[in-house]
């Protein structure tokens, strides 16, 4: 059997492998995370070249400026006046046509003032043809992250050119040095305080554009980016998102492109949904939110103490005592009736037992001394005969009978 102490000595080194097991694991997701390498690109949550973190921090940090990302599952933009809302790295499929829900709740987004900037994926090569048809004038949708995806038989979807009059065409892009695909250079067409020149990192170009639309830098003749006034709100289109990327930021930065992009805004929303950064409600995300870290903290504290308690003693363990070889004792009544049995022999314990209670009896007893003469007889009589004739129960029984008073006669 092994000691107590080498017991304990166990137990606390598997804790310690558990602990240190553990506070591996949560580092290597600090690092990932702090990476931001698990999230899509553009997200504002990323950290390397392909996120858009430096332009969320640097936004934060002005003053009057509020800004928050959208998580919500829902395609309910957020409420409120003077806000911008920073839709990145959109897809080509998803802005050609718009559900009529979504429809909606854009026009009511620009009515209420607000600025909606759609900045696309970057695209290298010429879009994939069509979806192959589902019917006349029906195309196949995919599903999109972050909308709802359409019923059959629901209401058909409007399409981006019949809604705001522009389409999305694509020009290809001039070969690089050390890449198959280099920059192209735009220019600014618009009076605005933004600079005179870009390098543009996509193909794709929006033709067909309705009068209302104020090109602010295109490639050649084609517009890349784009703005109009829909009610009191403002649409701004940009075929590319590199320019407001991590790399962006630190190879080529235009604080004045930044600045007139966000606009008069006192709030600005960086849209996470649809690249598939979705909050799910729970336990975890209502921890975060109400910043409980510390109660999980303590609670994982005293489980492990709850461990601890139950593997450990506190108290020196006690040597445990030698066997002995020892008799099991008796009760008081068996030990004497053993010393009865020892000392009287059978044929007298009636006689005996007799004697002495004849010696406990004293004045106020209330017991006649006829009775007790009459007892005493019939004692004298068992005793007189053979021995196998004698009943000790029955003259036990006779001798009670003779000393019970009997009811109603004075004793004397």
């Amino acid at each position: 059997m092994p000691a107590p102490s080498s017991h304990r000595w166990a137990v606390l080194i598997l804790f310690l492998l558990v602990l240190a097991f553990v506070a591996g694991v949560f580092e290597l997701f600090e690092l990932r995370y702090a990476a931001g390498d698990v999230y899509p690109p553009y997200s504002s949550l990323r950290a390397d070249p392909l996120g858009t973190m430096i332009l969320y921090e640097s936004l934060g940090r002005m003053p009057r400026l509020s800004v928050w990302r959208d998580v919500a599952a829902s395609n309910h933009l957020p409420e409120g006046r003077a806000l911008t809302y920073l839709h990145l790295a959109a897809t080509r499929e998803d802005w050609e046509e718009l559900p009529q829900d979504l429809a909606r709740e854009l026009d009511a987004f620009l009515v209420r003032g607000g600025r909606l900037i759609v900045a696309f994926k970057p695209e290298l090569t010429p879009p994939l043809t069509r979806f192959p048809s589902a019917g006349p004038g029906r195309p196949v949708r995919k599903p999109r992250r972050g909308m709802p995806v359409e019923e059959e038989g629901g209401p058909a979807p409007i399409a981006l050119k019949d809604k705001w009059g522009i389409e999305m065409g694509y020009l290809r892009l001039p070969p690089g040095q050390e890449e198959e695909f280099g920059p192209a250079m735009v220019r600014c067409q618009a009076q605005l305080p933004v600079p005179p020149a870009l390098a543009w990192h996509s193909g794709m170009i929006f033709t067909n554009l309705d009068p209302a639309w104020e090109t602010i830098y295109a490639r050649g003749t084609n517009p890349v980016m784009v703005q109009r006034a829909v009610g009191p709100g403002t649409v701004v289109l940009a075929s590319d998102s590199y320019f407001v990327s991590n790399e962006a930021m630190v190879r080529a930065r235009h604080a004045d492109l930044l600045r007139w992009l966000v606009g008069p805004a006192r709030a600005v929303v960086f849209d996470e949904a649809h690249l598939g950064v979705v909050e799910s409600p729970g336990v975890a995300s209502m921890m975060r939110r109400y910043r409980l870290h510390g109660v999980a903290a303590g609670l994982l504290l005293l489980a492990a103490l709850f461990i601890w308690k139950n593997s450990l003693s506190f108290v020196p363990a006690q040597p445990e005592p030698l066997a002995q070889q020892m008799v099991e004792g008796k009760d008081a009544g068996a030990g004497f009736i053993n010393l009865l049995r020892r000392n009287i022999a059978p044929a007298d314990v009636l006689q005996v037992c007799f004697a002495e209670w004849t010696k406990s009896l004293g004045r106020g007893s209330g017991i006649a001394l006829a009775r007790v003469d009459q007892a005493q007889a019939v004692l004298e009589t068992e005793t007189t005969r053979a021995k196998a004739e004698r009943d000790p129960v029955r003259a036990y029984q006779e001798i009670c009978r003779a000393l019970k008073p009997t009811p109603g006669v004075k004793q004397d």
